[in-house]
């Protein structure tokens, strides 16, 4: 929870003094200048005083499930909350545009803060393990009932009290019942909770534990999550010259590779201005460190020209931005448009994004003898050499602007294309180990990406994601999902890259996926990916650059945005779903042993049997610490060497139901051979019934005790070295155990509510030896394969 807290501070733009800073959202106060833009969250209610294709999300106070168009256009003052386009409400959502805003009410004075006192928190659905325990629990009545009916039966027929017989009945259902299921099960998820934190992720929700141990495909992004998403200019190209490069801030350089002479060109001139004035991050060099907020590629542009001498303030001042067309995961472009006054008064259109969407809107090119026609051959070349820097693992973006002195409503066309910028991210540490490891493990990695197919294509086959003879699934190539053919559906799920991808394809792919009936994980930073977020069955936001509307939408977040942690959480989650099989199998085995001790007893009309107090006695003591002990044992390195479980899989089958049974009948045969042991060697007579009764109750509690360690499921792995065995847990937990029920004894009040006389060591020996035969019995018929 502190983690989650710390994960979900908001940093609110903020514009003081002139200059943009974030600060957090709880420091804003009424009459802040606050910028909004795509993938933000609003974090007070305020006024739009200019708005650029905004759009909110305010779903959680209207109801309405599609976004809402903002203006800055004045409107009654008793329109209705639902309408009043020209506000801002904090804790809403902004899913297209950017926009300033006053800021006029904060915290419980906002409309979120009226709600406050009136919001009641709605009734929670069950989680798939719950309603897989209940169906479990529904067995459990049945067996349990029709061991009653036989048990009660017999004692009828013996003529047994009838108040006796409906204590025994009561006890017995105790007894049959592991009521403590539901409690360890909550606790065992919870403390898988505590681990995934402590490996940098933070679960939402309980039931997405569940769901971890059984993804069989993980959808990923590319940039932050396989990357290091430590975005640099890397290659400058412009019209008939290319140079790599190395971005140096510390000493305000440029290191060029080739062709310095580059940076005294007309078109680089352009790259810089454009670089400055199409963008909306923040990057403020300072002696102890630079202050930076926004895209980390915009912040790499910003660090580009800080390091080729030019002030940020020198465009600013000159370009007045007077129009703005924000950058879209559907149109893949941005486009800005300012005014420059001065003797020569004009206006100047800046444009940045994808190269093959910005050469739409190119007509000319920078060259060294001025402007030059292009044609479509020409938008060929620039595609051909795009493609190839992008087969170099490039992020390619290209870069275009015109100047007019007329101002223009529609300016997105005639564009002179001042040249291409290829950026470089450095593979995440570990990915490769990692992907490797899912794979073993029976899981499918697919990476969706917005970038360029060839870019796409490198980073896969570096990871080991593909192969070199795989072809890329693009966008452009994909239908509609009402429209997609048997060999279509085919094709995607044969295909583990997919490139230049909307938001829409997104959800489709996940939708094919699971229809095939498989799990599906997928990875999202931003407002696009909110929907295929909330389609997969783990929806897995970044914590670092994700939006909040990524988090909203989200089950689990990663703290650092690593594809290891993923692989960490699946792990973890296929850990607690074993630990939660083997303390069912513990707890039942070791209940139906109780059962069917009864039943023999009542059959047969034994004298010994065990009483009532004793059965929740023994219940009470055997049930919960190693069962708890049990859920946080560490399953070891072969968890992920398996493949997934089907989907569906209950928590107990129909193996794990003939191993409950083997487990059992062993206990049981153990336990009454352990009094009719001690009845043939000593002969006691009638009068010792009393110490019989005893035998069985601590031979019993011993056998269940140690039947904890044979809820390993491993046959290759020696007995000492199972994880089980070396679960410290389960050692403390027996020893506390063991304590209690010798308490029991020693303490006189106890003893006499239990009904214990004295036990000879004779008679203590025999206990030991038969509550230790089963742990060998069972481990005999685990190696030859007769039993899980």
């Amino acid at each position: 929870m502190k983690a989650l807290e710390k994960l979900n501070i908001v940093h609110a733009r903020i514009i003081r003094d002139g200059e943009m800073i974030a600060i957090k959202s709880e420091l804003l106060v009424p009459g802040d200048l606050l910028f909004v833009e795509t993938g933000g969250m609003i974090t007070a209610d305020a006024r739009i005083i200019n708005s650029k294709q905004l759009q909110i999300d305010e779903s959680m106070l209207s109801g309405e499930s599609f976004p809402v168009n903002k203006t800055c256009n004045p409107l009654p003052e008793n329109t209705p909350l639902v309408e009043r386009h020209n506000m801002l409400y904090k804790g809403t959502l902004v899913t297209k545009g950017n926009g300033l805003a006053i800021v006029v009410n904060t915290g419980i004075k906002t409309e979120v803060g009226k709600l406050a006192d009136i919001v009641q928190q709605s009734e929670q659905t069950a989680t798939p393990l719950e309603i897989k325990v209940r169906q479990l629990s529904k067995k459990l009545i049945w067996i349990t009932l029709a061991a009653i009916i036989i048990i009660l039966t017999g004692s009828f027929f013996y003529g047994t009290p009838v108040t006796k017989v409906i204590k025994l009945a009561i006890a017995l259902s105790v007894a049959a019942i592991p009521e403590g299921l539901p409690v360890v099960t909550t606790l065992v998820l919870s403390f898988g909770v505590l681990r995934m934190a402590k490996h940098k992720v933070i679960i939402k929700k309980l039931s997405a534990v569940e769901t971890l141990g059984e993804i069989n495909v993980i959808c990923t992004d590319k940039t932050g999550t396989l990357t290091k998403n430590d975005i640099e200019v890397s290659l400058i190209h412009i019209p008939d010259l290319s140079a790599h490069v190395q971005i140096n801030t510390a000493d305000i350089a440029i290191h060029w590779m080739e062709n310095k002479r580059i940076s005294g060109t007309i078109a680089y001139d352009h790259l810089c201005k454009i670089s400055v004035l199409c963008n909306t991050a923040v990057y403020q060099p300072g002696g102890d460190g630079s202050t930076t907020s926004g895209s980390s590629l915009e912040i790499a542009l910003l660090k580009m020209v800080y390091a080729s001498g030019i002030k940020f303030n020198q465009y600013w001042q000159e370009f007045s931005k007077i129009d703005e067309f924000p950058f879209s995961s559907e149109t893949r472009v941005m486009f800005t448009r300012h005014e420059v006054k001065g003797p020569r008064r004009y206006y100047y259109v800046a444009a940045k994004g994808a190269v093959e969407e910005i050469l739409k809107y190119c007509t000319f090119q920078e060259a060294e003898n001025g402007k030059s026609q292009m044609g479509e051959e020409e938008k060929e070349q620039w595609k051909a050499i795009a493609t190839k820097h992008a087969q170099s693992g490039f992020r390619m973006l290209a870069f275009a602007y015109r100047e007019t002195l007329a101002p223009e409503q529609h300016f997105a066309h005639d564009l002179t294309l001042a040249g291409i910028i290829g950026f470089s991210d450095p593979l995440r540490e570990g990915v490769t180990e990692a992907i490797k490891e899912c794979k073993k493990a029976g899981i499918r990695i697919i990476m969706i990406t917005g970038d360029h197919p060839e870019t796409a294509k490198n980073i896969a086959l570096q990871l080991g994601i593909s192969t070199s003879w795989e072809e890329v699934m693009s966008g452009s190539a994909m239908k509609p999902y009402d429209q997609l053919t048997v060999s279509d559906r085919a094709r995607w799920l044969n295909s583990t890259i997919f490139a230049r991808v909307s938001p829409e394809q997104k959800q489709q792919l996940i939708t094919v996926l699971q229809d095939e009936k498989m799990i599906v994980a997928m990875t999202g930073d931003g407002v696009n990916d909110a929907p295929a977020l909330k389609k997969a069955d783990i929806g897995v936001a970044m914590g670092q650059r994700g939006t909040q509307v990524a988090r909203e939408a989200a089950d689990m977040v990663l703290k650092d945005d690593a594809f290891t942690s993923i692989v960490s959480a699946v792990r973890q989650g296929r850990i607690i779903l074993e630990n939660i099989r083997k303390y069912v199998i513990f707890l039942l085995s070791c209940n139906l042993s109780e059962l069917l001790i009864f039943t023999v007893c009542a059959l047969f009309n034994l004298p010994f049997q065990l009483f009532p107090l004793q059965i929740l006695f023994i219940n009470f003591v055997t049930d919960v610490m190693p069962a708890l002990a049990l859920g946080v044992s560490y399953s070891g390195d072969q968890i992920m060497q398996r493949k997934p479980y089907p989907p569906g899989t209950p928590i107990i089958d129909k193996k794990r139901w003939m191993a409950i049974l083997v487990y059992s009948l062993i206990i049981t045969a153990t336990t009454l051979s352990a009094v009719a042991t001690s009845y043939l060697i000593f002969h006691d007579n009638e009068q010792r019934y009393a110490v019989y009764n005893n035998i069985l109750f601590y031979t019993l509690i011993f056998s269940q005790l140690l039947q904890a360690f044979n809820m390993t499921f491993n046959r290759k792995i020696p007995f000492h070295k199972t994880d089980v065995f070396r679960n410290q847990a389960i050692w403390y937990a027996i020893a506390a155990c063991v304590i209690l029920s010798l308490a029991a004894y020693w303490t006189t009040p106890v003893r006499l509510a239990l009904e214990i006389t004295s036990i000879s060591w004779q008679n203590w020996s025999i206990i030991l030896l038969y509550s230790i035969l089963p742990v060998v019995i069972i481990r005999y018929l685990k190696k030859w394969k007769w039993t899980i």
